[in-house]
């Protein structure tokens, strides 16, 4: 639990610092817009009054709603379950501190400041708490695979077999009730 508590605050104190100094810094532009890398990778100002990519722009409170019910879900599951794969641990981390990042800016903004702008593809801008969710998510998915893989392979090792299909069965039982006719018309 520590881990995701930690994982958690070092995401909400990255996003919202971030969001800080550039608002700041890309609201004194007049395009409001910096490029890093010219036509790839740019900081632009982006005030998102809606949830993910803009949606729902006008019923911000039911986004709002499913936000708290999905970070308490997270929270409660790592408390009760107690996670050991620390990676796990992270991806809860990742996923609840970016939902709060951007519930902070909702509840003191009325919006989200977004900032990170790829260029290089057609896509919306964003922000670091995005990204904690979307990586914190491709994280826990590669966990959860992983250990099933693992599982199959331990189950496999120690010789355990898959249960026969009711097909496999019945032919199983066809051939031992022949067998035995045969070998009564052989004597």
């Amino acid at each position: 639990m520590i881990i995701t508590i930690l994982v958690i605050v070092l995401s909400i104190a990255a996003d919202q610092v971030s969001k800080h100094f550039l608002a700041a810094f890309l609201t004194g532009l007049e395009t409001r817009s910096y490029r890093l890398i010219p036509d790839i990778l740019h900081l632009t100002y982006v005030e998102n009054r809606g949830a993910a990519f803009g949606m729902l722009s006008e019923h911000r409170w039911v986004f709002m709603v499913f936000s708290v019910i999905g970070i308490a879900a997270i929270l409660l599951l790592v408390a009760k379950e107690k996670p050991t794969s620390r990676w796990v641990q992270v991806a809860a981390g990742l996923v609840a501190g970016g939902g709060i990042a951007n519930m902070i800016d909702r509840v003191r903004l009325g919006y989200v400041v977004d900032f990170i702008d790829c260029r290089f593809v057609d896509f919306y801008v964003f922000n670091i708490a995005d990204s904690c969710v979307t990586v914190g998510c491709a994280i826990y998915f590669v966990a959860v695979l992983v250990e099933e893989i693992r599982a199959a392979r331990k189950k496999k090792a120690q010789g355990e077999v898959p249960a026969e299909t009711p097909e496999e069965e019945q032919t199983g039982a066809d051939q031992t009730e022949a067998e035995p006719e045969e070998k009564s018309g052989d004597a």
